[in-house]
């Protein structure tokens, strides 16, 4: 922390607007532990809480904005490739739509609390044409709500901020090192899980082409479209013959599906 507000101190605002449009915009920096220095810096009068709190929401809607505009042009393209890159690609699209469904714009004012979500709902708002002005507002005060929230937390605890950090500096090396060494394995752990998961999933595997051909030849199939609602919003084309069928449905209803031909499922 000691280094934290001594580049703070140097750098002022600019690091700040910097740093949190840098994360908003999807690079690994966090800026929890930023905001919460420069709340304890504003605590001991070196700098001011409310200028913090105006560049922290500018940063952070600037780069918003720009997720938002990427949706509205490119689709639900822009979220499948934001989803490549997390650690549970599998079930991020699904899960991350599930939050939006659920919420509607109301999820962009939590959406920063939320891991995966931050960077993932301004351009979902785009993929489903939230207009402008909604978005800029829930988005606003979403980002009033995080910054204001660690950095009043810098603020109320400036003292026992500084305190902690003494603490946590007389530890040196060997914290880092702890927190590196958990963050592997976690990481870790989740490749290991979806490896299996692929391996799993190539067992009983169809591509494309195999389909097409068995359409073509004419065979029986039942074709059922897994696709969240909002995928089907956003691009309502199907394969010729498929139904569209809710997974949770599909869990609670098996009986809807034939036990006599063959059953090929599909999703995002």
């Amino acid at each position: 922390m000691h280094r934290t507000v001594e580049f703070l101190l140097q750098h002022g605002y600019t690091v700040l607007l910097g740093w949190v449009f840098a994360e908003q915009i999807g690079l690994p920096l966090p800026s929890m532990p930023l905001l919460l220095a420069a709340g304890a810096l504003a605590g001991t009068g070196h700098l001011s809480l409310f200028a913090s709190l105006v560049y922290v929401v500018l940063a952070a809607v600037a780069a918003d904005s720009i997720w938002y505009s990427l949706g509205r042009r490119k689709g639900i393209k822009v979220l499948q490739l934001l989803c490549k890159i997390s650690l549970e690609p599998d079930s991020c699209v699904r899960r991350t739509e599930g939050v939006f469904a659920k919420r509607g714009p109301r999820s962009l004012l939590i959406a920063k609390f939320l891991p995966g979500l931050s960077t993932v709902a301004p351009p979902l708002a785009g993929v489903f044409h939230m207009s402008v002005g909604r978005f800029l507002l829930y988005d606003g005060v979403g980002s009033i709500l995080w910054a204001g929230a660690f950095l009043g937390l810098g603020f109320a605890f400036s003292g026992e901020i500084e305190r902690i950090a003494e603490h946590l500096e007389h530890l040196g090396s060997g914290l880092l090192v702890l927190v590196l060494g958990a963050l592997a394995a976690y990481i870790g752990y989740k490749f290991l899980a979806r490896r299996r998961f692929l391996r799993e999933l190539r067992i009983a595997r169809i591509t494309a082409d195999e389909l097409k051909r068995k359409i073509d030849a004419g065979e029986e199939l039942v074709i059922v479209d897994l696709r969240h609602s909002m995928d089907f919003e956003a691009e309502p084309e199907i394969i010729p013959g498929a139904f569209r069928m809710d997974a949770k449905e599909l869990e609670e209803q098996t009986d809807r599906l034939p036990r006599d031909r063959e059953v090929i499922l599909y999703c995002t």
